[in-house]
């Protein structure tokens, strides 16, 4: 190959080499600068990221606080309810916990359980509404004294229907039916069997153990050979007959409840 050509081809592969070197320099530029981009996108996202859930748990934590809040004002309620009455708060509190023994056992999901422990407060929120005088009267109501009374499950209902809050509908349930009766005698609508919420139905029975054996106004309490009779006597009449019998056999976590949560006088 002559010189003139070897120097024309050499000069090529060096413009050549040229245009590679100077292609690839502004390649690896363009590769660290989008890096350096890429960097500080993810540093700007992970920023984000962190407020973001910095912003979550902060709602997170203040939703917990307003359903904390939520469940002591509606015990709060349910205990300023029986108080009018001469009632103590450990009333509620017993019957809370009776409740969700009771639910716990029927088969309810424990969230729920625990919901109508926390709403079952409220059963006799409606007494708030009945006079002092038939309310605390020591003997037997006459029978316009009594329909007054019996309408304190029809005044607690229409305290609390507006609600949509789940807690208070659950509570507006149990003011509503826990004196209607498994045979359709109770009030205020004569619903009958599983017409009953069975929120209404749990809350009659720990209602009903509870006050049969506390002292009220009007009477001493009774003792418990007589209470379990009656239990027994009202099985498919005024209970649901599958609460009655978790009631039996569940019999020594209910007397523990009671004791462990006992009128101090």
């Amino acid at each position: 190959m002559p010189n003139e050509e070897k120097n024309k081809l050499i000069f090529e592969l060096e413009l050549l080499q040229e245009s590679f070197k100077e292609t690839t320099s502004k390649l690896i530029k363009d590769i660290k600068r989008h890096d350096k981009i890429m960097i500080q996108s993810d540093k700007r996202q992970r920023q984000e990221y962190d407020e973001l859930q910095k912003k979550l748990e902060e709602v997170e934590a203040l939703s917990k606080e307003i359903e904390e809040t939520q469940r002591e004002v509606v015990f709060t309620m349910g205990a300023i309810g029986e108080s009018r009455s001469k009632e103590t708060g450990n009333h509620v509190k017993r019957v809370a916990e009776y409740s969700k023994v009771f639910a716990l056992y029927y088969g309810l999901a424990k969230e729920e359980a625990e919901m109508l422990k926390q709403a079952s407060p409220m059963h006799d929120i409606g007494k708030v509404a009945i006079p002092d005088s038939i309310l605390n009267k020591p003997g037997r109501f006459d029978e316009e004294e009594r329909k007054i009374m019996n309408t304190h499950s029809q005044l607690g209902y229409d305290m609390l229907k507006y609600s949509t809050r789940p807690l208070l509908k659950c509570a507006t349930t149990v003011a509503y039916e826990h004196h209607e009766k498994w045979d359709g005698t109770g009030y205020p609508r004569g619903l009958k069997g599983e017409d009953i919420h069975i929120y209404g139905r749990i809350t009659a029975m720990a209602d009903v153990f509870d006050a049969l054996g506390s002292d009220r106004c009007y009477k001493k309490a009774w003792d418990d050979e007589k209470i379990f009779n009656l239990f027994k006597e009202e099985r498919g009449r005024h209970f649901d007959p599958k609460l009655v019998d978790i009631f039996f056999e569940h019999l020594d976590e209910f007397l523990e409840i009671r004791e462990k949560l006992k009128d101090e006088f």
